[in-house]
């Protein structure tokens, strides 16, 4: 459970946002987050704030990005944010989930309920990355319906 700091991943990232609670990495096409250890992850205090940076510097709304969550730390997500995040008019081509242990499988089961769209599921940031970067987003390792 490396961090993209600590892969070859890095090399490519465009734009480093760092923030209290986590950061945030872009990348051409797709988006990778990696929250902080025992976060409470909200709309409010963390996602609207990354949702406005990242907007500014890939000039988009995100209906042409994919959301990767590398979760390398144990954290929850309030996700009613998800409400939020559709009532801002915001999009995603795409979202995916790179998780490490069962609870986080069990995390991802619960957002859900919220997230209107398919919500995938990685083992590997590689994985998830591929998947992100394929023209026609295919199915590579797991999708919760």
């Amino acid at each position: 459970m490396l961090s993209i700091k600590n892969t070859e991943l890095n090399n490519e990232v465009l734009k480093e946002i760092n923030y209290s609670f986590g950061n945030i990495f872009i990348f051409d096409g797709f988006v990778v987050s990696e929250i902080n250890e025992g976060v409470s992850f909200s709309w409010e205090e963390h996602a609207k704030k990354i949702t406005e940076d990242v907007s500014e510097f890939a000039k988009s709304k995100g209906d042409d990005l994919v959301l990767i969550s590398h979760r390398i730390h144990s954290y929850s997500v309030k996700p009613t944010g998800w409400l939020q995040f559709f009532r801002s008019r915001l999009n995603l081509k795409g979202y995916c989930i790179v998780c490490y242990t069962g609870a986080g499988l069990a995390n991802t089961v619960i957002e859900k309920l919220f997230f209107k769209k398919r919500i995938r599921h990685f083992s590997t940031i590689e994985s998830a990355v591929q998947w992100a970067t394929s023209f026609e987003l295919v199915e590579v390792e797991g999708e919760l319906n």
